[in-house]
This record gives structure tokens, C-alpha cells and sequence, in this order.
């Protein structure tokens, strides 16, 4: 089976036409840091795309399967409406479970607005009861009419107003994260556009002696194209490494809580591997059309 064009273009050397592109200088500089400095950032971009997709499923799992009644009564009447909407929930169809929270566990929820040592028991705040749904979901309609008669200081709150904008939200900033990755390939690609145009108007007297021994436009423009491709794909590997290392070395969830799990998780590691190829594509095709309009000029 013949190889890809793309693929001989790279693997197939050829000393003398390799030696019509200066080896070194600011274009090859130009060249590795423009393709390391992307795929550092590009990492970032996919970390945050995968992560705030992870985010965007365990909003949509948690929310989706929980509701919660608030029961605000009288002190002499909470405990009997809150006996009571546990009543009418447990007989509910489409409820596997309802349970009134504990104070300590009001607690844990008030404390990133009041701190820990909020005095819930002295606090006229309201009973929370959890309820978790099955997979078939329960009328939500008729249990508030339920609800209403029974324990006239419950509300029933199904999360549905939460969890929309949330993973709305996340979705948005997923496709952020990918029309990033977008932006930051055409920024390569802009780059090394330049780099090639620089070389080849460095080397019009070359291409020019070259064409004068019966050198054809094609022969010329691999040089051309292999030198900076694999350039490119030496820079990219380097800030591919280095933005892997950058995100282990971030702090976990645990240790800073306003992480969301920014990172790579499992086998989205694998995709980090695409990143050097995908940048030599792109360094390809950017070289090879610039070379060929350039010698066309230069004809």
C-alpha cells in the first residue's frame, strides 16, 4: 500500500534540497517556539473543554435525580408539617427516597456564606428535605398539590431552573474551550506562514539557480515544507510535554476549592497525544500553500 503524500513528504529525506533551507536563523526559531508556545496553550484549551464536559455531566446526573422540599413553619408547627410532607413523599410514585436534613448537615450547606460556626439551631431558617427520584420521575404538579394540603409551609423545588442554566453554561464554556483550540491552530498556522514566506524570500537568489539547472517548483517547495513541518512538530512535542507537566503540577480539587477539576482525567490523557501530529497537519498545509504561491510570484 502507497503511503499518504503527506507522510513520504516527511519521511522521505533528500539531503540536497534539504540544503535550500537555511538550517537556522529566525525562521527556525520562529518556527519551533510559535508551535511550542501553541500546543502549551492549546493543552489548556483541551483541559478546560474535557473538564467543563466531565462538570456538564455530573451537574446534569446530580440535579437531575434530586429535589428538594423547604418546609417554612412556625416553630411549634415544623416538626408535625415536616412528619407530614415526609408522609406524602414516601407514598409518592417515582420517590425512592425523602429524608429530612440534619442540623449539621444545614450546617455544612450555610457554611460558605456564614462560616462553620453558624448557630443553624438559633437561625429561623427553614427544614430541607432531600428527595431523590427514580429513573421513571414523579408528577411534580400533583405533588405540590399533595404537599399543599398536607403541609401547607412546604414548597417543592426540582432543581429545573438550576440545572438548565448550569449545564448551559458548561456547555458554552466546553465550546469555548474548543473554538480556543480553533483559534490557536490558525495562530500556528499564521506564524509559520510568515516564517516560510521570510525563508523563501531569503532564498529567491537559490530558488533562482536552482529552476536555471531544471529544479521544478515541487522539488523546491518539499524542501521547504519538510523543514518546517518537522520543526513545527519538534515544537509542538516540546509544549505538548511542558503543558502536560503544567497540569500535574496544578493543585487538586481538594487542596484549592474553587477548582472544578481543571485537567485531564483517565483516558483523555490519550488525547493529548494528537496534539504534535495535528500541529504538523497544519504546519503542512500552511507551508505548502505558502511556498507554492511564493514561487509562483518569484516565476
Amino acid at each position: 500500500m502507497r503511503a499518504p503524500r503527506f507522510l513520504t513528504d516527511l519521511l522521505v529525506a533528500d539531503g540536497s534540497a534539504d540544503r535550500v533551507v537555511p538550517p537556522s536563523g529566525f525562521t527556525a526559531h520562529l518556527t519551533l517556539f510559535s508551535a511550542g508556545v501553541m500546543a502549551f496553550l492549546a493543552v489548556f484549551a483541551l483541559a478546560l473543554s474535557l473538564a467543563t464536559g466531565r462538570l456538564a455531566d455530573r451537574w446534569g446526573d446530580e440535579l437531575a435525580h434530586a429535589s428538594t422540599v423547604r418546609i417554612s413553619a412556625p416553630d411549634d408547627q415544623m416538626a408535625v408539617q415536616t412528619e407530614a410532607a415526609l408522609r406524602v413523599l414516601q407514598t409518592t410514585d417515582g420517590i425512592e427516597s425523602a429524608r429530612a436534613l440534619s442540623e449539621d448537615e444545614q450546617r455544612a450547606l450555610l457554611a460558605p456564606w456564614f462560616g462553620p460556626e453558624v448557630p443553624v439551631e438559633s437561625l429561623p431558617i427553614p427544614q430541607l428535605i432531600e428527595v431523590i427520584e427514580s429513573d421513571a420521575g414523579y408528577d411534580a404538579a400533583g405533588l405540590r398539590m399533595r404537599l399543599s394540603a398536607e403541609a401547607p409551609g412546604a414548597v417543592l423545588d426540582d432543581h429545573t431552573r438550576w440545572r438548565r442554566p448550569l449545564i448551559a453554561a458548561a456547555n458554552r464554556l466546553r465550546a469555548l474551550g474548543l473554538f480556543s483550540i480553533l483559534l490557536i491552530g490558525g495562530a500556528m498556522a499564521a506564524m509559520i506562514t510568515l516564517a516560510a514566506n521570510a525563508a523563501l524570500a531569503a532564498n529567491a537568489k537559490v530558488i533562482e539557480v536552482l529552476r536555471l539547472v531544471g529544479a521544478q517548483d515541487r522539488y523546491i517547495a518539499r524542501a521547504f515544507v519538510r523543514r518546517f513541518t518537522l520543526r513545527a512538530l519538534a515544537g509542538a512535542t516540546v509544549g505538548t510535554v511542558a503543558g502536560m507537566i503544567a497540569v500535574l503540577l496544578m493543585p487538586s480539587q481538594a487542596e484549592v476549592g474553587f477548582l472544578t477539576g481543571l485537567g485531564f482525567a483517565g483516558a483523555e490523557w490519550f488525547w493529548l497525544l494528537v496534539l504534535p501530529p495535528v500541529a504538523g497537519l497544519v504546519a503542512y498545509l500552511a507551508t505548502q500553500r505558502a511556498a507554492l504561491r511564493v514561487l509562483g510570484a518569484l516565476s
